[in-house]
């Protein structure tokens, strides 16, 4: 039977910012792509896009529910630290709306969509991958279903069904649980729409951060955190409440994991790679996935293309190799940063001090908007480095001579 079926050059699994993104580069080579994707699948996000991603990506304007010109860092003490951007501003977009457009752009540079959820890929005697997936039949029932492909791209996030076959232990990647609500954004004069606010409290999250980003006519409110005990409800709850979102409607209420670091592999050296969440590309510290996802998803699709061309499954191994070489680096750094400045409410308020300072908010910017480290003002970067040394040194000094 599964000689007969459908056969193409990728089937790309999962139709999120990595997937879709991947499906619409390798169509535009003039590959035969199947996306699919699961149905009723929206991702808890906050829904920001730095202009990078804006522009590397030829995102329409119309999709910006949101243009953000400052961040508010908020401490365990409520210390509150504005961050301007300056001559920019950070897009918001709503997930459900964003995922879809690019899904349907796929479809228009030639992606053929199918709406099913993966099970399992298994291999004929001549190598070519079996894609077994399930389909809801016009009479209500689940139905199974199979198609042929010469390669595959597992992008249906973390926890992937297809990196858990593919690499063991892949599924035993640490992460984040995130959760958010959608809720109805309140009167403009109450409520200020351009800037996102950021909480650095163990009350809100032991080891990450809750979020109040405004989406327009609504606004994402959410946290996360790797503690299972922890009680994500009960934070967001008090997150609505601090920031007088406490009596808006609520939309929807979304949850899903978020990997902590980029797998050590993403391909399983046949005909197999991993792209977005599934392969763990989710920045430390921001939790920024959309951008590491749609990149991670380009350069997949630029692997595949090379392995489809060549037959030489180590082009599978670029996509990581280039991925680790563009933003290695920053996924360091901010594990690092993570690790330290979220470990306690003593050095959350430090973090949200050093907040303040212009040139860590000038370079921080820069960095988060074109997607590198700023090589151009070392004298900043020496002053900052310092700076940290100083906030350290007190730290130190703290715990050797407690009050």
């Amino acid at each position: 039977m599964t000689q007969d079926a459908e056969l193409f050059d990728v089937v790309v699994v999962g139709g999120g910012p990595s997937g879709a993104t991947a499906a619409h580069d390798l169509a535009q080579l003039g590959r035969n792509v199947l996306l699919l994707d699961r149905a009723g699948r929206i991702k808890p996000c906050g829904g920001a896009i730095p202009p990078r991603l804006i522009r590397d990506f030829d995102i329409p304007d119309h999709l910006l529910v949101a243009r953000i010109n400052c961040a508010r860092m908020v401490s365990p003490s409520d210390q509150q630290v504005d961050m301007p951007i300056d001559g920019g501003f950070v897009g918001m977009v709503d997930r459900a709306e964003f995922d879809e457009w690019l899904r349907c752009r796929a479809a228009e540079a030639g992606a053929r969509r199918r709406t099913g959820l993966f099970k399992r890929f298994d291999r004929d005697d001549r190598g070519t991958t079996i894609v077994t997936y399930e389909e809801r039949a016009a009479d209500g029932e689940m139905v199974e279903r199979f198609v042929r492909t010469r390669a595959l791209i597992g992008a249906d996030g973390a926890l992937s069904a297809v990196a858990k076959q593919c690499l063991p232990g892949a599924d035993r990647l640490p992460y984040v649980f995130a959760y958010h609500e959608i809720v109805r954004a309140p009167a403009a004069q109450s409520f200020d729409g351009a800037r996102c606010d950021v909480y650095y409290r163990g009350t809100v999250s032991p080891d990450f951060y809750g979020w109040v980003f405004p989406h327009g006519d609504t606004v994402s409110v959410g946290t996360g955190s790797a503690h299972k005990g922890f009680s994500l409800r009960g934070s967001v709850a008090e997150l609505r409440q601090a920031s007088g979102l406490g009596e808006v409607d609520t939309i929807r209420r979304e949850g899903a994991p978020i990997p902590l670091r980029p797998l050590p592999r993403w391909d399983d050296g046949h005909s197999v790679l991993l792209a977005g969440d599934a392969a763990g590309v989710v920045a430390p510290a921001s939790g920024e996935g959309i951008y590491y996802a749609m990149i991670g998803g380009r350069l997949a699709a630029q692997s595949i293309d090379m392995f489809l061309e060549t037959g030489n499954a180590r082009a599978l191994r670029t996509a990581r190799k280039r991925f680790m070489k563009m933003h290695g680096m920053v996924f360091r750094i901010l594990g690092i940063m993570q690790w330290y400045w979220y470990s306690n409410d003593r050095r959350r308020e430090r973090f949200v001090s050093i907040c303040r300072d212009r040139d860590v908010q000038k370079l921080t910017w820069d960095a988060y908007m074109n997607k590198e480290l700023v090589r151009a003002k070392p004298i900043a970067h020496v002053r900052i480095f310092f700076k940290n040394l100083g906030h350290m040194a007190g730290l130190a000094w703290a715990r050797l001579h407690p009050s």
